[in-house]
């Protein structure tokens, strides 16, 4: 089982304001995925650099994995996180374009700014897993989507969401239900599940406590609609 390195929070006192996300925006790279008429594009806020006012945006970081490829075993995962997927992730990233190259469409994943935490996306190299090719055809995101500790700004000291998109970059379904906060991930590649560790926001304050319950959800990353409570 291989830890997936999502799992480090940093909350942005600041964050969005909630009454004001009409935001300066700045596009920052392109994502390659592997389904090749679909194209992501990081969309982050401009910032201010109150020296000199020059403005800046986040760049785009990636989560990787560290085992070496096993020929013996069929697992070649060309150091994504997952095989089939590959993580993204940065500082105030607020939206991902989606872009349909054969229909010449380009729409959002979110109607508004959020806090993006970490997207994943099918990967452009070919993965394999026990010997077998492994293409995925959705798309994953956590993120912090509302303010519900209701203090005014959407950061993340709010509950963390994570949902899943098709391939038409439509949302789905919450993978984890929304009154939990989602703070860390693991692969099993026997299985081929993830499995997400989750807070239940259980006095429903919209906030993360100590003593709260922490869960353990799994899912079946052949088929995502697919999910369970393991713990």
């Amino acid at each position: 089982m291989s830890k997936i390195t999502d799992d480090t929070e940093s909350p942005d006192t600041l964050g969005l304001n909630r009454d004001s996300l009409k935001l300066d925006t700045r596009p920052s790279n392109v994502l390659l995925t592997g389904i090749p008429h679909i194209r992501l594009t990081t969309i982050y806020k401009v910032n201010l650099n109150k020296k000199d006012n020059s403005t800046f945006i986040g760049s785009n970081n990636f989560h990787y994995g560290y085992d070496e490829p096993d020929e013996v075993s069929g697992n070649n995962w060309n150091n994504n996180i997952i095989p089939g997927l590959e993580a993204v992730y940065g500082y105030n990233m607020v939206n991902i374009s989606y872009y349909n190259i054969s229909e010449n469409k380009q729409k959002h994943f979110f109607e508004k700014p959020v806090l993006i935490k970490t997207v994943y996306y099918p990967t452009f190299s070919k993965d394999t897993l026990n010997k077998a090719p492994v293409n995925r055809a959705y798309f994953i995101v956590t993120v912090y989507n509302d303010d519900t500790n209701k203090d005014g700004f959407i950061n993340g000291r709010d509950l963390r969401r994570i949902y899943l998109f098709n391939i038409n970059g439509e949302r789905q379904m919450a993978l984890v239900n929304e009154n939990y906060s989602v703070f860390k991930s693991e692969y099993d590649a026997a299985n081929d599940f993830m499995y997400l560790f989750a807070q239940l926001d259980s006095n429903n304050n919209g906030q993360k406590e100590e003593g709260e319950p922490i869960h353990i959800f799994w899912v079946d990353l052949k088929d995502p609609v697919k999910t369970g409570r393991l713990y």
